[in-house]
């Protein structure tokens, strides 16, 4: 057939099959496939995954892109990104989905970061060390040697930790290089003598100039930072008193503004609030419990921050709100009676028992993460155990897992450290 006469024979059947139903058309292509051989079945074939396949994600705006790729889990649109350099392009652009899926992991987002490829690697980089966490590969274990008898105090700050021990000496590590420096004995020391009975716990501020101290002679003592005078003897616990905590007060009630100085003071059933600042003579504002009969004993282990108050007891984890001093929630998970507190934020708990290290996301009060540790243990009353930086009890972000995560003195002499791995 010339090409004249088969271009009219064209449009006279293409005219006829428009007129047709669909069904009429669905009849009609059976019989022309039927009738096809091999070269016209794969020319059909490759066109028709030209028309069926098109570039939806290509032709939408980008708006509209964005829109729907919010309705996908992290995981998928990870996937989707193998698609093309075009898909994963605009998959890696989107920021909102990113973001969301960053604050669901617990991870820190820092909104003033304006480039849009930015946070699906800050995705990529908080979804390894959460599954580094989950498979208990997010930490590392190292010892400290220097010491020649037990190792009995413990304090962090800043990256240094601070030992001291019976054999009459006290030594400063920088826990990133266990490098050691020891204060000799040509030092100027300050001495606090006046308690009756053994010190659990200390604090200092150096703006105020004052370290308070807790005793098994039921008081608390508050001392002179600089010349070791005691300032005053605060009374009214019956029990020894375990922990104290001085911290600056985040929220107003009718007690307190934020900015002023608190101390919280523990026993074993009591948790006493007193206000410290230039004015050293002071009164107990409030005295909380978690029951007045004292069936329900408290652990040594409070946790302060200015806005709430969180302590440990054999029932679970109490949370106080200190403008209130109402209690927001008592956490209970599996196993509690043994399960101390080291550490509390806005999204995870540190605790640990006789045998682990656990991290508990308080939005689920699960536990997500554990790690064991040296079998010893002494009485959970003293200094030998201790968190190290808690920033990113906050949500991690990228920068905060790294450096120490808890210490504990052991039999050996030695001080035994759980660090952060770096990221794989």
């Amino acid at each position: 057939m010339e090409k004249k006469d088969f271009e009219a024979w064209l449009d006279n059947i293409s005219i006829a099959f428009l007129s047709l139903t669909d069904l009429q058309k669905n009849e009609t292509l059976d019989h022309l496939i039927s009738l096809s051989g091999a070269v016209q079945l794969r020319h059909l074939s490759n066109n028709l995954e030209i028309l069926l396949k098109r570039d939806f994600l290509k032709l939408l705006p980008l708006e509209l892109s964005f829109y729907l790729l919010k309705w996908l889990d992290p995981q998928t649109l990870l996937t989707c990104c193998l698609v093309s350099k075009q898909w994963n392009k605009v998959i890696s652009a989107c920021t909102e989905v990113w973001q969301t899926a960053c604050k669901n992991l617990g991870w820190q987002i820092d909104d003033s970061v304006q480039d849009p490829l930015h946070w699906k690697k800050v995705y990529l980089k908080a979804i390894l060390r959460m599954k580094q966490l989950k498979d208990h590969e997010a930490f590392e274990t190292s010892s400290l040697i220097g010491h020649s008898a037990r190792v009995y105090a413990l304090y962090y700050k800043d990256g240094l930790l601070c030992t001291g021990s019976d054999d009459l000496s006290a030594k400063l590590w920088d826990v990133s290089t266990v490098a050691c420096w020891e204060w000799s004995s040509g030092a100027k020391t300050q001495h606090f003598r006046g308690h009756t009975g053994a010190v659990f716990s200390v604090d200092y501020n150096d703006e105020l100039d004052i370290l308070v101290s807790g005793s098994a002679d039921f008081t608390v003592k508050v001392w002179a930072l600089s010349t070791g005078t005691c300032l005053n003897t605060l009374t009214g616990h019956t029990e020894w008193v375990t922990k104290v905590v001085l911290q600056k007060c985040k929220v107003k009630s009718l007690m307190h503004s934020p900015g002023d100085y608190i101390l919280l003071s523990a026993d074993k059933y009591e948790i006493k609030i007193w206000p410290i600042g230039r004015e050293i003579n002071c009164k107990c504002l409030r005295t909380l419990s978690v029951s007045e009969d004292r069936s329900i004993s408290l652990q040594p282990r409070l946790h302060f921050d200015g806005k709430y108050i969180v302590c440990s007891s054999a029932l679970g984890l109490y949370q106080w709100d200190f403008a209130s001093y109402d209690i927001l929630r008592v956490i209970k998970p599996p196993d509690f009676s043994n399960v101390s507190l080291l550490g509390f934020g806005e999204i995870f708990a540190l605790l640990f028992d006789n045998r682990y290290l656990y991290i508990m996301d308080l939005r689920t009060e699960k536990l997500i993460s554990r790690w064991p540790l040296p079998e010893y243990r002494k009485s959970k009353r003293g200094s030998s155990f201790l968190a190290g930086e808690i920033s990113w009890l906050n949500g991690l972000n990228g920068q905060n897992d790294t450096g120490l995560v808890f210490a504990t003195s052991m039999p050996d002499h030695s001080i035994h450290l759980v660090l952060w791995k770096e990221h794989g």
